[in-house]
């Protein structure tokens, strides 16, 4: 017998407190690859893992490691023949485990709708980007807890307070519980987080000429988009538990990438 029960006629608005039996209450890890300035990595990733009971898929993780005693943090860019075998096992985890959402924005900052709506400001990017995500994982009936990678940001910018101010105000509700932010050398599931984002970003970027291929990277990316059904990350890609969007606006083809490189060589010879 399950201990929820959903009781469709009962508003999430109406609920209350002691309706703790209709209330669901999700994790959600974010965290983000790429750079928000410079020709080369134009290109970057948010991502949300979403799932009701972190337990099962950390412990998963944590039994993997134990078993071939390897406990160093897994990152995408520093994939290596040392650590791709357990980011396969930790992607393996994932699909094995139920009732988990996905979700991501990958975006260029020289694309148009980054211009117009960011102006060029990456804090309020960052931002306005995590709503988003957040709005397109939340449910009805749900209140979400957000565990973000740590990053430094200048001393003016209120990520997590703003953050659940404006969601919880859309919502007009308790829908972000709160947000907390957490190294993710010490969390196993920010680490995957960052091997699910940093492949996405990568097969953009490799798709436009923009990066040369590192052989382990293309690997997991190949392996990722073979659990998928996926041919190419480049044009997003949707099914029940994955939402990748791709935003569309940067008309970036990989012949620009010569033309910058052919200028910096004339500036060179000329200097």
């Amino acid at each position: 017998m399950s201990f929820f029960k959903n009781n469709k006629e009962i508003k999430t608005e109406d609920l209350k407190l002691s309706d703790y039996d209709q209330i669901w209450t999700k994790f959600c890890f974010l965290d983000e690859t790429g750079s928000l300035s410079g020709l080369t990595d134009q290109y970057f990733t948010v991502g949300i893992l979403k799932m009701s009971q972190p337990y099962y898929l950390q412990s998963r993780l944590y039994f993997e490691r134990s078993k071939i005693s390897f406990y160093d943090e897994v990152k995408f860019n520093k994939l290596s023949k040392n650590n791709l075998a357990f980011a396969k096992t930790a992607i393996d985890a994932l699909f094995d485990t139920k009732s988990i959402n996905f979700y991501s924005y990958s975006i260029s900052t020289k694309s148009d709708y980054y211009l117009k709506n960011f102006d060029e400001n990456p804090w309020l990017a960052y931002e306005q980007i995590t709503l988003k995500l957040l709005d397109a994982s939340l449910s009805k009936h749900e209140i979400i807890i957000l565990i973000a990678d740590y990053v430094t940001t200048p001393k003016e910018i209120r990520f997590e307070v703003d953050t659940k101010k404006h969601f919880n105000s859309t919502n007009k509700r308790l829908a972000l519980a709160g947000v907390c932010r957490f190294d993710s050398k010490s969390n196993d599931l920010l680490q995957l987080t960052d091997l699910l984002i940093g492949a996405i970003t990568y097969d953009i970027k490799y798709k436009k000429g923009l990066v040369p291929g590192s052989k382990y990277k293309l690997e997991l990316v190949e392996y990722l988009k073979n659990k998928l059904g996926a041919d190419t990350f480049e044009d997003g890609f949707k099914n029940y538990n994955f939402n990748l969007f791709v935003d569309k606006t940067d008309h970036f083809n990989g012949s620009q990438v010569k033309d910058v490189e052919n200028e910096a060589n004339e500036k060179g010879l000329s200097s």
